[in-house]
């Protein structure tokens, strides 16, 4: 390889390094599993909508274990130090996705549903599949719309609230 061809070659593999497979990439959207989960809940059994949380949550649990794992890769002045930082790294994450990923994006997107229904069914002639349908297919549509408002407010609480307790400007640092 051309000693050009080399530099640019390190070049992109450290810019992968730097790509946050969890929040970069389409796996983020496993995060909001649950979500989809809430938009169909009055088509589908509620076991389905159940086992979407269980993806949310395996998503979330992933990130926080991957988090904490590159905390444990950085150098460290002493064992408590890295301690210390794993743990941090681990729960901020935890709680962020948590936030941002499941509970309050999927308490939107029931509640949306819930009243889409209720004002249909008060509104409109609809037959009762053509209004779940519909608040299926509202539901959906609010998802895009309401993911970087909620990551938005769930990053500023944090670093009002959690964060200066345990001293972490950053989610997953």
């Amino acid at each position: 390889m051309a000693e050009g061809g080399s530099d640019t070659y390190e070049k992109v593999q450290e810019e992968l390094r730097q790509i946050d497979v969890y929040r970069d990439t389409p796996i983020r959207f496993l995060g909001y599993s649950n979500e989809v989960g809430e938009a169909f809940r009055s088509i589908v059994p509620v076991s389905v909508v159940r086992a979407t949380y269980v993806a949310a949550f395996g998503y979330v649990c992933a990130d926080a274990l991957d988090k904490s794992r590159k905390a444990h890769k950085k150098e460290w002045p002493t064992s408590s130090d890295r301690s210390k930082a794993v743990a941090v790294a681990a729960g901020d994450t935890f709680l962020w996705q948590t936030l941002a990923s499941v509970v309050i994006p999927g308490f939107t997107i029931n509640r949306l549903c819930h009243f889409t229904t209720i004002l249909l069914r008060k509104t409109t002639r609809l037959p009762p599949t053509a209004r779940k349908w519909a608040t299926t297919a509202i539901g959906l549509g609010a998802i895009p719309l309401i993911v970087r408002p909620i990551d938005s407010a769930v990053e500023m609480g944090m670093d009002s609230w959690i964060r200066p307790i345990y001293g972490s400007a950053h989610h997953g640092e």
